[in-house]
């Protein structure tokens, strides 16, 4: 009788695994991550990846540029300063 179930639940077991592996899903992945993935951009300070509502945003010749603090883009700020024409 032992052997009996314990050759049921192997079977039931063997069963599980392989309709896993034939079903073949993907994780899903959420809307909030996807739109989290889409618009990150990346410091051209530190290089951080900042998402596009966290980051302090500057604008160069019509170009906009994001930083992950005030900090970063006053350093951005000073190299352009510095910079030789």
């Amino acid at each position: 009788m032992i052997k009996l179930l314990i050759w049921g639940l192997l079977i039931y077991i063997g069963y599980r695994v392989v309709v896993a592996l034939a079903s073949g899903k993907k994780p899903e992945i959420k809307a909030s991550e996807q739109r989290e993935a889409a618009a990150t951009y990346r410091d051209p300070v530190c290089g951080i990846y900042v998402s596009e509502e966290d980051a302090v945003v500057g604008r160069l010749e019509g170009e906009r540029h994001y930083f992950c603090s005030m900090d970063c883009l006053e350093k951005f700020r000073e190299q352009l300063d510095h910079k030789p024409s």
